[in-house]
């Protein structure tokens, strides 16, 4: 049922990059049952996108404050929308 569905895309800053941020990303969001890709910008930034039920895309949005342990995260821009059925696996680019 996709009324209980969504999509978010999340835009982590701080040190998000080189410190297995992708990798973590893809384990928690394949172990909540969502489907999207994570990759690095050229900003230094890692951003989210990510689908499946709200409730999970918000454990996924919460834990993306902390990231992986020698990550430190200072900022995370969400912006959610309507689930739309675009990816059918987690992936990291």
């Amino acid at each position: 049922m996709a009324a209980d569905k969504a999509q978010v895309r999340l835009i982590v800053r701080g040190r998000v990059q080189g410190v297995f941020f992708r990798a973590a990303t893809a384990q928690e969001a394949r172990a909540l049952g969502l489907s999207g890709w994570v990759r690095n910008r050229a900003d230094g930034a890692v951003e989210i996108r990510a689908e499946g039920p709200r409730r999970n895309l918000g454990m996924l949005a919460a834990w993306a404050h902390q990231g992986p342990p020698a990550a430190r995260v200072a900022d995370v821009e969400e912006q959610w929308s309507e689930y739309a059925g675009l990816w059918h696996r987690f992936e990291v680019h």
